[in-house]
């Protein structure tokens, strides 16, 4: 008895891996069409691919092309063939279908908008193959296989892998997770949460009650997450020459020109120590003055960019709280 050898064999096989489907792996061969209906789990928002490899076991070509249709929306499939292939005697052919599926699936909220009461998870799909002749074309063989939509659970790595092979306990898994999910992605960036620099703008009271820092409505939100961030270095030198250049350099954001001399710098505070009447050998104007010099009085010279504007209100309100009690001060602007 002569055995019957097809001129095309064709093999499907997914290239998920077998955790996670509920089989082993998707692979159907030709003596296989008429077998349980296979699933392939694909993930919002990932590639799923099918590999389609057809083996001509024929001597002589053969002019082969495939389609792929199904109760899914076309845009999921990435695959198209325009032109058929031509597969030369005892050759093989592999052909890739790449399946996306969008990243808000379970968000859209699909099913409302069509009137369904639940959305749809499970989808039919084809792979048919024609091969081409003289004649026209015509179907050789045709896989069949669910297009299982499916959302992604990590907590499925920590299961042995008997209970990964299970849809029951992933699609279970899967709501613990998302339920979780937002309270443990604040734990993992606590630190961003902190940071003044990077906390949400709704933290920021919370960050500056935590260091006592009275926050002024005409701050803008970046100068706010500076002060708080450096409340602590501005106590540290409260009523000194340094902690006052240092505030306003926070607020104006002048650099600080610590290798310059005091008359050069961006930001100068300047100690009067002229003095008043004095016996003995003096010059005036240099080391004495009529009248006597104003006690603890000191000048602050600011060097902004004239493109930039700055409110001399709000530096005259940083002074005032930042000076000593007892000192008075002029405030000039160059340039």
């Amino acid at each position: 008895m002569t055995t019957f050898r097809p001129s095309l064999l064709v093999q499907v096989t997914s290239m998920r891996p077998p955790q996670a489907t509920d089989t082993p792996g998707l692979v159907l061969y030709e003596s296989q069409i008429d077998a349980a209906t296979k699933n392939l789990v694909v993930y919002p928002d990932e590639f799923s691919e099918v590999v389609v490899r057809l083996e001509n076991q024929s001597d002589r070509p053969l002019l082969c092309s495939l389609e792929v249709k199904g109760n899914f929306p076309t845009e999921w499939c990435l695959y198209s063939q325009t032109q058929p292939q031509e597969i030369a005697p005892n050759q093989a052919l592999d052909l890739s279908i790449i399946f996306q599926i969008p990243h808000d699936f379970f968000e859209s909220q699909l099913a409302l908008h069509q009137g369904r009461s639940q959305l749809q998870l499970d989808y039919q799909s084809q792979v048919l193959v024609y091969v081409h002749r003289s004649g026209g074309s015509q179907l050789e063989h045709y896989e069949v296989f669910t297009l299982s939509v499916r959302p992604s659970s990590t907590y499925l790595n920590f299961l042995p892998v008997l209970f990964q092979e299970t849809d029951f306990v992933s699609r279970f898994l899967a709501i613990f997770e998302q339920t979780f999910d937002p309270a443990v992605q604040t734990l993992e960036t606590l630190w961003a949460y902190i940071d003044p620099l990077t906390a949400p703008e709704a933290f920021l009271p919370f960050l500056a009650h935590w260091v006592a820092w009275k926050v002024d409505s005409r701050w803008d939100v970046s100068l706010q997450r500076r002060l708080i961030r450096n409340a602590l270095t501005l106590y540290r030198w409260h009523g000194t020459r340094k902690g006052l250049r240092f505030y306003l350099h926070l607020y104006t954001n002048l650099p600080l020109d610590e290798h310059l001399p005091e008359a050069e710098k961006h930001i100068s505070i300047e100690e009067v120590s002229s003095q008043g009447f004095i016996m003995g050998k003096t010059c005036f104007g240099q080391d004495s003055m009529f009248g006597g010099g104003q006690p603890y009085h000191f000048i602050v010279r600011l060097r902004p960019d004239p493109t930039v504007p700055i409110d001399e209100a709000l530096i005259h309100s940083i002074i005032e709280d930042y000076k000593p009690a007892f000192c008075s001060y002029e405030l000039q602007f160059v340039n």
